[in-house]
């Protein structure tokens, strides 16, 4: 008979976080870039606290975030297309982090007491790596990009998503900051890219992280695994090849994504990311992702 193995995972709350955790350890990724499944692989480890959904939607966070009830929903996916949502992002005064860091121990899991390791995730905190490094003891960052062309796929569907299920609110209208909708997408990841760019050459930041891309954490997780654990040795059983569920659509081994997206793209919509990426070439070029025919959809 084969045995299951139960595992209890125990909550935070009252468990004295402020001192068990020596390293907070945070997932600075746009959104769409696989960064869930990279956290999903650290929550397994026996080292790490983790919260069960993105950082700025647990109960108790105090920074910005992009109202539902009267924004734009699209802005939860787009949220670095306009200058005025950078500006609410970046904005020190925006953020209580004495009240959210409280908030996110008391609800983060683990599976040891002595877990001493707090992971965590949320794609806007790619604007505020400053405020990280200044709030949180021994911060430590796992920089990663993806492909422009197979994060803006995912972005646009969804959004279209939103409006197909009628998610929407008419006042909104079509554009999204004044923009079609691909190219608010374009936008969005150029303006992730330039500042994943500017956390890199900040001297202080790399210092206290690695960077790899999706493509070379699917294509090689044992090498990523390995410079995730030279960052926190504590994670020595950090596994990157398992199946893990991710975003309740598939509960599968770690697969490159992007040839299946960016197939979807027909030769149009690409023209619409090529009008942004055009004029931010050197972004692109920074990273090593080309810019494509129209007429190719692939790599």
């Amino acid at each position: 008979m084969q045995r299951r193995l139960l595992i209890v995972f125990l909550y935070g709350a009252g468990r004295g976080l402020e001192h068990t955790v020596t390293t907070h350890l945070f997932g600075i990724c746009p959104n769409h870039s696989g960064s869930t499944f990279l956290v999903r692989a650290l929550e397994t480890c026996r080292a790490t606290w983790s919260l069960p959904r993105e950082s700025q939607s647990m109960r108790g966070f105090r920074g910005p975030v992009i109202r539902k009830d009267v924004e734009d929903r699209r802005l939860t996916r787009l949220w670095a297309c306009g200058q005025s949502t950078i500006r609410r992002f970046t904005d020190p005064a925006g953020y209580d982090w004495p009240r959210t860091r409280k908030a996110w121990y008391a609800q983060a899991y683990a599976r040891d007491p002595a877990a001493s390791v707090f992971v965590s995730k949320s794609p806007p905190h790619l604007l505020c790596v400053g405020e990280l490094v200044r709030h949180f003891r021994n911060a430590r960052f796992l920089f990663m990009v993806r492909n422009p062309y197979a994060a803006c796929e995912g972005i646009v569907r969804v959004c279209e998503t939103f409006d197909r299920f009628g998610l929407l609110d008419d006042r909104h209208g079509s554009h999204v900051h004044g923009m079609p909708l691909p190219e608010a997408a374009a936008v969005h990841v150029v303006n992730c890219l330039a500042w994943q760019r500017r956390n890199l050459e900040t001297g202080t930041y790399r210092e206290r992280g690695v960077f790899f891309t999706y493509e070379e954490m699917c294509a090689a997780p044992e090498r990523v695994a390995s410079r995730i654990q030279a960052l926190a040795p504590e994670l020595d059983d950090l596994d990157l090849r398992q199946r893990l569920p991710v975003k309740r659509t598939y509960h599968e081994m770690l697969t490159d994504m992007n040839a299946r997206q960016i197939a979807r793209l027909d030769a149009g919509r690409i023209e619409a990311f090529n009008r942004v990426f055009r004029a931010h070439r050197d972004v692109l070029d920074y990273f090593g992702y080309d810019l494509m025919a129209a007429g190719r959809a692939s790599l």
